[in-house]
């Protein structure tokens, strides 16, 4: 049946079984990323979210005519470090270019992007992906003004535009055709959004319009080397939507070809109430654009001196910050870059481990600290449990305090309320029992209790050992050191 999914030998690829065979998908993302900023690319217009409709707009922005655009030289640096941070050649010479399209919410009647000459030229991103490590190349990123937006769910025969957005700086980020499933868009845009956060270019918040992407994909018989036709697929602001069109468009293409139809170059949408794309317009060449220089606009020439200037100040970065937990920490990879894909999951792991056991600590955060944020929905900087209490509650178990199962029972309560992890282990009395003579004692009573028991495990029925164990749990409440237990039950048994 055409559209099936599957896995091939080779683990990394992703294809759709057809009824004339394999097909292979082939995925280049255009990443639109808002820059960080407090004013707009050309006006000094607020950039803040969530204002009223229509107040966080200048001259500049609403086209007034004589109005001249200024450039933020700020939105420039933030271009340069993304640059840097994606390995990419930075241009000392760019222009901006006049792209011509007509929507209600461009009042210009054009847009000032970037065309031929780009701040950013080529780089590349490393992929961490269950088969190993991928690099994908960037093509370029240039900066650009966004649009307005048309909103047309207020009315029934009206549409109102909002220009808050309009000038806004956006750093289009263009991929090579090197994405090949749905799951390695997933890990770039991931990677991409972690590598902004960490520079501070852009806060990647999807859910704001922060961050968004047209989805370029094409279809090939397995083994073939010729691109086939693409369709792009239209701002798409969540990757689970991006991985859900790529593959409703992918399965499309391969029925329509294997139907003896071509594949039309369009742009398309992505209803995510049918969980289809649908055709929005014939996709358009660069020519349709009639791109110019925009004559308002003197061409950039960036000063190598900022440029290193720039490069000095840049951060760690997530794949530098890999390496260094994997060889100071002893982490392995996998727990190593769960650990560095956000900022803010990184500095609470070492703020943690200042003064906790490394190894439980990476156990404790990857397994339950994120289980519970991922349940609660929210991010680690929202969590309840801060380093401080976290670092105090793995030290309680190292030192024997408290059991691993008591742990989990403050945690719980830990995740709720964020209460303080000593309290919460006097209040329920889960101090860990580590006396020896208070234990000997105990144990003894419940040998004596249990004769019979003791002559069948001394007869040969060794699995009567985690009987006493449980025994010995059940009437201290679970508050026996479990180490210390087994030790002197060895020695009671012989």
């Amino acid at each position: 049946m055409v559209g099936k999914k599957l896995m091939s030998e080779d683990k990394s690829k992703y294809l759709i079984d057809g009824s004339q065979g394999k097909w292979e998908v082939v995925i280049g993302l255009e990443v639109h990323a808002q820059v960080s900023s407090k004013s707009k690319l050309f006006s000094g217009s607020s950039t803040t979210f969530g204002a009223d409709p229509n107040t966080q707009v200048s001259l500049v922005d609403s086209a007034f005519p004589g109005m001249l655009p200024v450039i933020n030289q700020y939105c420039i640096e933030q271009a340069v470090k993304t640059g840097l941070g994606i390995n990419a050649q930075i241009n000392v010479y760019s222009v901006f270019d006049r792209k011509n399209y007509f929507y209600a919410d461009l009042p210009q009647g054009y847009q000032i992007s970037q065309f031929k000459n780009p701040i950013i030229g080529e780089g590349e991103i490393t992929l961490d992906l269950k088969t190993g490590t991928k690099k994908i190349g960037i093509e370029r990123l240039h900066l650009e003004q966004d649009a307005g937006k048309s909103i047309h769910d207020l009315d029934p025969s009206n549409t109102f535009v909002d220009l808050n957005r309009s000038g806004i700086a956006l750093m289009e980020i263009v991929s090579k055709p090197d994405l090949r499933s749905p799951d390695e868009v997933n890990a770039y845009v991931k990677k991409l959004r972690s590598i902004m956060r960490y520079l501070g270019t852009c806060d990647g918040n999807m859910q704001e319009g922060s961050l968004r992407a047209d989805v370029n994909v094409s279809v090939r018989k397995e083994g073939d080397k010729k691109l086939g036709t693409r369709c792009e697929i239209k701002n798409v602001n969540s990757i689970k939507f991006m991985q859900m069109a790529i593959d409703y468009e992918a399965k499309r293409q391969v029925k329509l070809i294997e139907s003896g139809e071509s594949i039309v170059q369009e742009t398309r949408l992505f209803d995510t109430k049918k969980n289809e794309t649908r055709s929005m317009r014939s996709k358009e060449d660069a020519h349709d654009y009639r791109y110019f220089p925009d004559p308002d606009l003197l061409p950039l020439n960036l000063d190598k001196n900022l440029i290193e200037k720039i490069k000095k100040d840049l951060p760690e970065l997530p794949d530098q910050k890999k390496e260094r937990f994997i060889k100071d920490y002893s982490l392995t990879p996998y727990e190593a870059n769960v650990l560095v894909s956000e900022k803010e999951v990184a500095a609470f792991f070492e703020e943690v481990i200042k003064t906790a056991d490394r190894k439980l600590a990476t156990n404790w955060i990857i397994g339950d600290l994120f289980a519970s944020l991922n349940e609660k929905n929210i991010t680690i900087s929202e969590s309840p449990i801060k380093a401080k209490e976290m670092a105090i509650l793995i030290n309680s178990i190292s030192s024997g305090l408290i059991s691993g199962r008591a742990a989990k029972e403050v945690f719980e309560i830990m995740k709720d309320t964020g209460a303080d992890p000593v309290k919460v282990i006097e209040e329920k009395g889960l101090k860990q029992k580590s006396d020896p003579k208070e234990l000997e004692a105990l144990i003894d009573k419940i040998l004596e209790e249990n004769k019979d028991k003791v002559s069948q495990y001394k007869s040969g029925k060794d699995k009567l050992f985690s009987f006493f164990v449980g025994q010995v749990m059940k009437v201290s409440g679970g508050t026996a050191n479990p180490q210390l237990v087994n030790d002197i039950l060895k020695k009671k048994l012989k």
